[in-house]
C-alpha cells in the first residue's frame, strides 16, 4: 500500500506515527511524508543556517525510519492562518494525487497548534470521497507538546486504534534523536524520555509494551 502522513513541522512525522510508519515499512508499504512548513522559522535567532540544519536532520530521521520520499513545503511556521486555507488544500491535493494513498495519517483537529489544526481541515478536504482515487481510511496522531496541552475536556485526544510498536519504539527514539535541536530535556513532554512513556502508557491501554493511539475519523470498506 502506499501511505501518507501529512504533517506540519519537521519532527512531527517522527513523534506522533514514527513506530507506525516503520511498521508499514517493515511490511512492504511505501512511505510517504508531506511537511507543510519549515518548522523553526518563527524563532527569533532563526537563520539560513539553522533552517539548512534542519532540513539535514529531517533526512537523516527519514532514512532511520525508512520513508520512500519525505516532501517539504514553505508554509510559514506557526502562521498558517495567515494563508488563503485553499492554497494549503491545493498542496495537499496535489500530493494525493501523487501519491494515491490507501491510508492518510494527519494531526488531531484540536491540538493546541494552529498549524496543526490547519493541516488537519486541509487533509479533510482534499481526502472527501468524490474521486475515485481517494484515501479508503484516515487517522488522526497525538503530537506531545500540543495535543496533551489542550485544555477542554470535550476536546481531549481519545485514541480507538492502538499500533504494538514494542519492535519498533528503539528506532523511533533513534530517528527522534537526529533532531537535536527539536527536542527537550524531560520533564518536558516533547523528549525522548516524555515519547517513551506516552508509548508505555498507550500500550497499557492496548495490552502492549509499547503502542501508538490514534482516532479513525473515516474508513471506507
Amino acid at each position: 500500500m502506499n501511505i501518507l502522513i501529512v504533517v506540519a513541522h519537521p519532527d512531527d512525522e517522527i513523534i506522533g506515527i514514527g513506530g507506525t510508519a516503520i511498521k508499514h515499512v517493515r511490511e512492504g508499504d511505501a512511505v510517504y511524508a508531506l511537511i507543510l512548513g519549515k518548522g523553526v522559522a518563527a524563532r527569533d535567532d532563526t537563520d539560513a543556517e539553522k533552517i539548512k540544519k534542519l532540513e539535514q536532520q529531517t533526512k537523516n530521521a527519514s532514512k532511520i525510519i525508512g520513508f520512500k520520499e519525505v516532501f517539504s513545503c514553505n508554509f510559514p511556521d506557526n502562521r498558517f492562518d495567515s494563508v488563503a486555507r485553499l492554497e494549503i488544500i491545493k498542496v495537499v491535493e496535489r500530493y494525493l494525487k501523487k501519491i494515491q494513498p490507501i491510508v492518510i495519517y494527519t494531526h488531531y483537529e484540536n491540538d493546541v497548534n494552529v498549524d496543526h489544526q490547519i493541516v488537519f481541515q486541509a487533509v479533510n478536504t482534499a481526502c472527501r470521497p468524490c474521486f475515485s482515487d481517494y484515501p479508503k481510511k484516515i487517522y488522526t496522531f497525538e503530537t506531545l507538546s500540543s495535543t496533551e496541552w489542550q485544555l477542554a475536556d470535550n476536546q481531549t485526544f481519545n485514541p480507538n486504534t492502538f499500533v504494538d510498536i514494542e519492535k519498533y519504539i528503539e528506532k523511533k527514539l533513534s530517528a527522534l534523536e537526529q533532531y537535536k535541536d527539536e527536542m527537550c530535556e524531560y520533564p518536558h513532554s516533547r523528549s525522548l524520555k516524555g515519547v517513551k512513556i506516552l508509548s508505555q502508557y498507550r500500550g497499557l491501554q492496548a495490552g502492549k509494551q509499547f503502542a501508538e493511539g490514534l482516532m479513525l475519523k473515516r474508513e471506507i470498506l
